[in-house]
């Protein structure tokens, strides 16, 4: 099936993009085409307009600081994918970058993952364990939402009308390299398909170089397991104060298991994802762990 008739619009700033969106009615904004050309040729979507921010230079930028780091919305996966910076910066964004093929990888981009929020998608779990923002522009101005924020439903956020994401960003005082390790593992059945469960993480340790070193700050979201990636809550209270124990990861597991909750909407079968939740999500922090002590190999 092809697209119904729509028209074509291709800004080059940030501002004409806005401008179009705000005054053309039934308008809808393109970031990499991937999931909204396929909607479009199944005639799932109709747009009356287009608006495409492929050529809006603006939004194409990685700023990679000791502060922070922030991914423009243009910033394609294999861009993000190949960074050395990001992988020096946080790991967890490279790893979460490998998304289905190379078409997919070379076309697809930051924003338009997180806007599309499904819950199976790699950076919105990333973001949620990493503890990002998302930053957002319109006519009006810009503001900043929490990504514990701005995931509101099944693939619905808190974008308001004539918004657009701008940017990610990410504080990197709280995870400095030489004490964390972060990981992002997935349970695929194929390598251009959707993962069943995924698992992102991030360990910060007072001293790596202690036999058991005492945990400061952790983090775990998972992936295709809820309406909404989850992060799991108890997964700080269980673990920070402590080295990460036989009994502290079975915590963990625990912790994962009860934040899985499918509904029909999630990607697969549901019925076995909150047990494969729990191990993927142990095994996620198993590994930022080993890798924060510097005994992974």
């Amino acid at each position: 099936m092809k697209p119904a008739p729509f028209n074509y619009h291709r800004p080059s700033t940030i501002e004409e993009a806005l401008t179009l969106l705000s005054e053309t009615q039934g308008a809808e904004l393109m970031a990499g085409n991937q999931s909204l050309g396929l909607d479009m040729a199944s005639r799932n979507k109709r747009p009356d307009h287009i608006v495409d921010l492929d050529a809006v230079d603006e939004l194409s930028f990685l700023d990679v600081t000791n502060e922070r780091v922030e991914v423009g919305a243009m910033v394609t996966h294999r861009t993000i994918e190949r960074s050395e910076e990001l992988d020096q910066a946080l790991p967890m964004l490279p790893e979460s970058a490998k998304i289905a093929g190379l078409s997919v990888r070379n076309r697809g981009t930051m924003g338009g993952s997180v806007a599309e929020a499904d819950p199976a998608g790699n950076y919105p779990a990333a973001l949620r364990a990493l503890e990002g923002s998302i930053n957002l522009r319109s006519l009006q101005g810009a503001r900043s939402v929490p990504a514990r924020e701005f995931f509101t439903s099944y693939m619905s956020t808190d974008m308001r009308e004539n918004e657009l994401v701008e940017s990610v960003t990410v504080d990197r005082s709280q995870f400095p390299m030489d004490r964390t390790g972060m990981s992002f593992i997935e349970l695929k059945r194929s390598a251009l398909g959707w993962a069943d469960v995924s698992a992102a993480a991030a360990v910060r340790v007072a001293k790596p170089d202690e036999s058991e070193p005492t945990i400061e700050h952790a983090r775990l979201a998972l992936a295709n397991v809820a309406d909404v990636p989850p992060a799991v809550d108890a997964v700080p209270r269980e673990l920070e104060g402590e080295p990460l124990t036989e009994s502290a990861a079975e915590a963990v597991e625990r912790a994962a298991t009860a934040a899985a909750d499918p509904s029909e909407k999630v990607h697969t079968d549901g019925e076995f994802k909150p047990d494969i939740a729990g191990t993927y999500g142990r095994r996620a922090i198993e590994r930022a762990y080993d890798r924060a002590t510097a005994d992974s190999t």
